[in-house]
C-alpha cells in the first residue's frame, strides 16, 4: 500500500495537478477581487448607493443580494476563462487526434525492442558451411 501510496505522488500527473490547484486559487483571487472592487460598487450603485445598497431588510432581517450577485459573476467568469483557456483547447486537440490529423507517435514495445535485437544477433551469426562460425561472426557465450 505505502509503494502504490509513493508511486501515485511520484508520478507527472500529480505533479500538473498541484499546479492547476495552485494556478486555480491565484486565478480565482483575482476574479474575487476585480468582482469586489468593481462589479460590487457597480451593484450597490444600481441597488440605491450608500451604505446599504444592494440590501434589502424585511422585519430585521438584511438580505444582501449584491453579494450573492458579485458571487454569481465571479463564478460566471472562472467557469468562462476556464472553459476558454483549458476546455476547448484540449477539445479541438481531442478532436483532431480522432480525425487522425495528429497522430501520436507509437513507440515501440519492449517485446518488439527484444525481437529487434535477436533477429539482429541472429544475423550476425552467420554459420560457414562445416558449422563453424563465418568470418566477422560474434560469437556468443553458450550459443557455439
Amino acid at each position: 500500500m505505502i509503494k502504490g501510496f509513493k508511486d501515485f505522488l511520484l508520478r507527472g500527473n500529480v505533479v500538473d495537478l498541484a499546479v492547476a490547484v495552485v494556478i486555480g486559487a491565484a486565478f480565482t483571487a483575482v476574479v474575487g477581487q476585480f468582482t469586489a472592487s468593481f462589479l460590487q460598487p457597480l451593484i450597490g450603485l444600481v441597488g440605491g448607493g450608500g451604505i446599504d445598497g444592494g440590501t434589502v431588510e424585511v422585519d430585521g432581517q438584511v438580505f444582501d443580494w449584491a453579494a450573492f450577485l458579485n458571487a454569481v459573476i465571479t463564478f460566471v467568469l472562472t467557469a468562462a476563462v476556464v472553459y476558454v483557456v483549458v476546455v476547448l483547447p484540449m477539445k479541438a486537440m481531442l478532436e483532431r487526434h480522432a480525425r487522425g490529423e495528429q497522430a501520436l507517435p507509437a513507440e515501440p514495445t519492449q517485446v518488439e525492442l527484444l525481437v529487434e535485437i535477436r533477429d539482429l544477433l541472429r544475423a550476425q551469426q552467420v554459420r560457414a558451411p562445416d558449422g563453424s562460425p563465418g568470418p566477422g561472426t560474434t560469437v556468443l557465450p553458450g550459443r557455439h
